[in-house]
């Protein structure tokens, strides 16, 4: 994944995390309560995917850099 992409995609995350936060310091029905709270845990779970794959692009690239020298 790109760069830019990868950027825009976790700053859309942390976006809808915070947003999701403060929606659940209101006053919510069961049924909005639930559905919140499912939207924030699968972003939580998108957030990490990304963590995991930049992490991953990072080690791959030290890999390579090592090799060259």
């Amino acid at each position: 994944m790109m760069e830019a992409e990868q950027s825009a995609r976790t700053q859309a995350c942390q976006n809808n995390i915070q947003r999701y936060r403060r929606l659940l310091r209101t006053r919510l029905t069961e049924f909005e309560r639930t559905f919140i709270e499912k939207r924030l845990s699968e972003e939580l779970s998108d957030l990490a995917t990304l963590a995991s794959a930049v992490s991953t692009e990072i080690e791959t690239r030290r890999s390579a850099c090592s090799d060259i020298s």
